[in-house]
């Protein structure tokens, strides 16, 4: 008698049918649930939890997606976002293998803190990235100390990851959040700018305005704002930021 094998289970925070911020066209994304990052800036705390969100198997998320093909037009597809996708890189794996097996664009969007080069995880994340289009990779702060002040761990192994995705060549948007008083002072940005610039696969960099319109959740889930009182930037400054990071060099090359 053959094994029955156990299906992969994701759990899945939300999903957006029309999005056109999170990649390439319009796509379908699935916002992932769970994250052990504690970003101060985050709009979503309520995908912390690991153990929320609705379950889905990969080809039940696929048959959802699907249904709004006709709108995706030749550059669309589906973006996996969080919380964080890569803490259930099994599902993703298997949902990205349907998607590719049927021509769709597939992108994830992620801030790579679960990334190690220790197995079992090295093999998996090779394995997602043949099925793999795009990568909208947040690098939250370039420096270890300060990242570690604004979301709760170092970034060393982030760094790793985006030297890796460089090394082979796959597409990368990089997104960046300019936070007062966390990100945006210019040593930093300076110093992430040249870091961008040593990697060969960067085809976007995206300044993003810290904004407050998450702070409801926190006030609904009783957890403490810890940027109480931190505007947005201004306009200057996020002019400032980008031509620090002169991300003027990366707009036009989205896609090989």
């Amino acid at each position: 008698m053959s094994e029955v094998k156990t299906p992969i289970i994701g759990n899945v925070h939300s999903t957006e049918s029309f999005g056109s911020v999170d990649g390439p066209g319009i796509r379908f994304i699935s916002f992932m649930q769970g994250c052990r990052l504690r970003c101060q800036f985050c709009h979503n705390p309520d995908t912390w939890n690991m153990r929320g969100g609705t379950p889905y198997t990969p080809q039940e998320l696929f048959d959802e997606a699907i249904q709004y093909r006709s709108f995706w037009g030749n550059s669309g597809g589906v973006t996996v976002s969080g919380g964080e996708p890569l803490l259930q890189i099994e599902f993703l794996i298997e949902y990205f293998k349907i998607c590719k097996a049927h021509g769709v664009h597939t992108t994830i969007d992620t801030c790579g803190a679960p990334f190690t080069l220790e197995e079992p995880f090295r093999s998996q994340f090779e394995e997602l990235m043949k099925y793999t289009d795009l990568f909208l990779f947040d690098i939250k702060h370039i420096d270890p100390k300060g990242h570690a002040k604004l979301t709760g761990v170092r970034n060393e192994n982030i760094m790793q990851m985006a030297e890796l995705l460089s090394e082979l060549n796959i597409p990368v948007w990089i997104r960046h959040v300019l936070v007062p008083t966390r990100t945006d002072y210019d040593e930093y940005l300076i110093r992430l700018g040249d870091y961008v610039e040593t990697l060969s696969n960067v085809r976007k960099f995206e300044v993003l305005p810290y904004h407050k319109l998450g702070v409801y959740k926190y006030e609904a889930l009783g957890i403490k704002y810890r940027l109480e009182g931190v505007e947005p930037p201004t306009t200057e400054r996020v002019e400032n930021a980008k031509r620090l990071l002169r991300t003027e060099r990366y707009k036009g090359y989205l896609d090989d």
